[in-house]
């Protein structure tokens, strides 16, 4: 059932058990010490009830000795001073004189019989009948006393000879109860343990609302700050890679809260590089679509109509006008596809992840060699880079070869890569017709403009050393760390 409740509510209920259990830990360890020293206690207290019962036992019998030895001296007394004989008038003021010496709270049985043991008087009268026996043992003769047992009871008794001037006259005998009433137990030990039960117990009742009043306002901070970890969970879960929490704190939930930031960084910055990648690679497959679509379709027209402007030249006579026409066009034609070779190259993916920087430079300088017939010497030191540098370098050297070859008509062209210091170098030199950068426009404007983009993008530099009729060199400076970007 607690697992049906929130977090909150059953952190309340914990800490209700668990204080209850400390309470009911305290209260055994307490029972544990006390219960034997209460027993022990009780125990002696026991003994010395015992203890005193029996004396008082042996005190009452004692008393009970006296009492006869008393009566009959009395009666004895009584008799030799009227010289009256034994009646029952003379036992009865006997018994009056003598109540007096009675022990407080005793009730003795005072009988006074003949010398044979009838009974004459007894008082309280009721328990001995006038002329019945008293007890065998207390007509043996002498004094005695002992105990007897009737109906449960138990009686002490005392019998002594009354003595007159003419020898016995009877016998005095005295009786005293000697059942005890149940004596209290002792107070002391169950009050010790209620002493330790009862607060405890009232502790308990006590720390129910009081641990989960506690426990809901202890752990109100804590609950909003797991929310909010779920919170954002369930915001990244959706989606959104922005979400961000606040760091409070060092304990185990701020380091839950810094990881989450941490996680979410990485995973925003994954996703950007995969967007990126995905990006890179639908841009490198328009290109490839771009070039098909060039090769298979106007790269075909333009050479059917360079085969067309070829027949109708050799039919023409030489010197006319047409001819010379049909000449001009073919020289254009020619000088557009080449151009469009050179575009369809510099439009062509090539694999840089898996042959390194050298490896691609040197496949693009093969590839308009062999492609359009142009020298392209390639110098090519190793260099490591990072791969978005590495990146920018081959495509402003496809440009620059590019541009080399559509506008520049050149007989040659040298690509040089090196580095110095902690940077790379890039060369790109051609011995074309050159051109005027100050004055750069139309088909070359546009083409330096991207290249100088995408460097600054790179941390790059360009210098551009061209004339008019004497080649066009272009100097690319790249950082070889990317650490320029911090």
């Amino acid at each position: 059932m607690l697992s049906r409740l929130g977090l909150r509510p059953r952190m309340a209920v914990s800490y209700v058990l668990v204080s209850a259990a400390a309470v009911l830990l305290v209260e055994a360890v307490l029972l544990a010490v006390i219960v034997p020293r209460v027993r022990a206690a009780d125990r002696a207290a026991g003994v010395a009830q015992d203890r005193a019962v029996q004396a008082e036992l042996q005190l009452k019998q004692v008393t009970v000795q006296r009492l006869a030895h008393d009566l009959a001296a009395a009666v004895g007394k009584r008799i030799s001073v009227t010289g009256d004989a034994l009646t029952a008038g003379v036992a009865t003021d006997a018994f009056a004189v003598h109540a007096r010496d009675a022990v407080p709270g005793d009730d003795p049985v005072q009988v006074v019989a003949d010398a044979d043991g009838r009974v004459v008087a007894a008082a309280p009268a009721g328990v001995f009948r006038p002329g019945g026996a008293l007890p065998a043992a207390a007509r043996a003769g002498g004094p005695t006393d002992g105990r007897i047992a009737e109906q449960r009871r138990t009686f002490a008794w005392a019998a002594e000879p009354i003595q007159a001037e003419q020898g016995v006259a009877g016998i005095a005998y005295v009786e005293l109860d000697l059942t005890q009433r149940p004596a209290p137990a002792p107070a002391g030990g169950g009050s010790a343990i209620r002493s330790v039960v009862l607060p405890g117990a009232g502790a308990l009742l006590l720390l129910v609302p009081v641990g989960a009043l506690f426990g809901l306002l202890s752990t109100g901070r804590l609950i909003r700050r797991i929310r909010g970890l779920s919170d954002g969970t369930a915001a990244m879960a959706g989606g959104d890679l922005r979400v961000r929490l606040p760091v409070s704190g060092e304990d185990e939930v701020a380091r839950l809260e810094r990881s989450f930031n941490t996680m979410a960084e990485r995973l925003e910055a994954a996703v950007a590089e995969q967007r990126a990648a995905a990006g890179a690679e639908a841009r490198r497959a328009e290109r490839g679509r771009i070039a098909r679509e060039l090769h298979d379709s106007i790269s075909q027209d333009l050479f059917s109509v360079s085969l067309v402007a070829a027949g109708l030249r050799k039919a023409l006579s030489p010197g006319s006008a047409l001819r010379q026409q049909a000449e001009s066009m073919e020289r254009s034609l020619a000088r557009t596809m080449r151009e469009m070779r050179a575009l369809l190259l510099e439009l062509r993916p090539i694999q840089l992840e898996d042959a390194g920087l050298a490896a691609a430079l040197d496949e693009l300088c093969r590839a308009y060699e062999v492609r359009l017939g142009i020298p392209v010497t390639a110098d090519l030191a190793p260099v490591e880079l990072d791969a978005s540098i590495e990146h920018a370098v081959l495509r402003v050297v496809q440009e620059a070869v590019g541009n080399a070859v559509r506008h520049g008509e050149p007989a040659s062209i040298a690509v040089r890569l090196a580095a110095d210091g902690d940077r790379v170098v890039v060369t790109v030199r051609d011995d074309g017709l050159g051109f005027d950068p100050r004055e750069a426009g139309g088909r070359h404007g546009m083409g330096l403009d991207l290249m100088r983009e995408r460097l600054r993008e790179a941390g790059g530099t360009m210098e551009i050393d061209s004339a008019p009729g004497q080649g066009t060199t272009v100097r690319v400076t790249l950082p070889a760390d990317p650490q320029w970007l911090g």
